[in-house]
């Protein structure tokens, strides 16, 4: 039952993850755990302006969240911090069944973890890790405004 989640580009994530390691010098590095499975991970992300020019990650756990992990990497890199905002939200309301995934996208690999709810958190950590850093470290979309010349 369990095995229909670990689809191919679930595992080719896992065991080729993309930015995954360490960013040096990270304008928001946030460290999540899940301590119902102990899946951990540390988000972190280097910004030019209101855009996202880098992201990595670094962690342990399960197939699906460092698969996921590694998909958010590639999906944030380079959206503004507006467009990263919508990215997260429309994920976790995937993620509740709220919307649906797109059928042409590495993301719709997750959609079978929708029917195990004790599964969610794994797919979400690096997407609340993300979340969560940008509250904290006041990089929300409202405190970077760039001045007009």
């Amino acid at each position: 039952m369990m095995r229909e989640l670990y689809t191919q580009v679930i595992m080719d994530h896992c065991q080729r993850p993309r930015n995954r390691g360490k960013l040096e010098d990270a304008d928001l590095e946030e460290h999540l755990l899940n301590p119902l499975c102990g899946d951990e991970v540390v988000v972190y992300a280097a910004f030019d302006g209101d855009r996202v020019a880098e992201v990595r990650f670094s962690g342990r756990g399960c197939a699906i969240s460092q698969a996921s992990a590694s998909m958010m990497t590639e999906r944030l890199s380079g959206k503004s911090l507006k467009e990263a905002e919508a990215e997260i939200e429309m994920f976790k309301e995937q993620m509740v069944g709220k919307k649906e995934f797109p059928k042409l996208d590495d993301l719709a690999a997750l959609k079978g973890v929708v029917k195990y709810p004790s599964r969610v958190k794994c797919a979400s950590l690096a997407w609340s890790a993300f979340h969560e850093g940008l509250s904290k470290g006041g990089r929300g979309s409202e405190e970077l405004a760039i001045p007009e010349e």
